[in-house]
């Protein structure tokens, strides 16, 4: 009964561990393919591990060159710093004894300079005044030329102007006997005679009133005057006069004058007198007026 049993007992075993080895072989199999895809991630890793390994000794290699690049550039620097300490010093050095020579120089020589320097003020200050003396000199002499100058021509103007005048009326003269002979009276000579009467008399009231020139001026055409209105001619000269727009003449030019009157107009100049003959205008005239408006 016993043996029974343990063969019993023996065969429960053996199927026991076959089918736990049947088992064991499943999972071996099925954890050996498990397992490859770990292997293969695993081999992938140790791949990356590797080029990462390269690049970081090349990496090493580059930071060791850098180093050795610093550590040489920093011992240049050094020296250069020392370099340049040793040079600053030496220009220090070197500016302070040129300061120091010139200060003494300076301390020499001030006195000498303080006096040069006033000497040269005072020379200056004598060159301009005498300078400015010639130039006011000069300035009156020429004033004074110019002023002479002047005066001469003024008198040979006024001179020429008296003998035209003088001309003027004996032409007229020997005009109106011609005159006299022809059935038709020519103006001409006459108006001509007029209008230089007018421009000298132009001419003489620029003049000063009290001078030789001025008198001897207007008394001519005073007589001139007189001989046309005694010939049947009345010269109206309009200056002075307020303008009217009634009376007949030309005006060549007006001119804005704010010392005159609001709305006020008077004939500042004439270039041509009036002319009449026998009460009749034979020449309109010819004014240039100012106003203010």
């Amino acid at each position: 009964m016993q043996n029974i049993n343990m063969k019993h007992l023996i065969t429960i075993l053996i199927l026991s561990l076959s089918t736990f080895w049947a088992t064991a072989q499943n999972k071996n199999i099925e954890f050996e393919k498990e397992l490859k895809p770990l292997n293969e991630k695993v081999k992938s890793l140790q791949s990356e591990n590797n080029i990462l390994t390269k690049k970081v000794n090349s990496l090493s290699n580059e930071i060791t060159a850098n180093k050795r690049s610093l550590d040489s550039l920093k011992m240049q620097t050094e020296k250069n710093s020392e370099s340049l300490v040793s040079r600053i010093s030496s220009t220090e050095k070197n500016t302070d004894q040129r300061i120091s020579n010139v200060a003494k120089s300076l301390g020499d020589n001030s006195l000498y300079g303080i006096i040069g320097v006033l000497s040269a003020i005072l020379l200056s200050g004598l060159l301009y005044w005498l300078l400015r003396k010639r130039q006011q000199t000069d300035k009156n002499q020429l004033s004074n030329i110019i002023n002479s100058t002047k005066t001469e021509l003024t008198q040979e103007s006024a001179k020429l102007d008296l003998q035209l005048l003088d001309v003027i009326e004996k032409q007229l003269k020997v005009a109106d006997k011609l005159n006299e002979t022809e059935p038709t009276i020519d103006h001409a000579f006459h108006k001509n005679s007029a209008n230089e009467l007018q421009r000298i008399a132009n001419y003489a009231n620029t003049l000063a009133p009290e001078s030789q020139e001025a008198i001897a001026l207007q008394g001519s055409l005073g007589r001139l005057r007189n001989y046309f209105n005694a010939s049947d001619y009345e010269i109206t000269d309009f200056a002075g006069n307020d303008y009217d727009e009634r009376i007949p003449m030309i005006r060549k030019d007006t001119i804005f004058d704010e010392s005159l009157p609001i709305d006020k107009e008077i004939i500042s100049k004439a270039l041509k007198p009036q002319i009449k003959f026998k009460g009749d205008v034979i020449q309109e005239a010819e004014v240039i007026t100012k106003y203010n408006n």
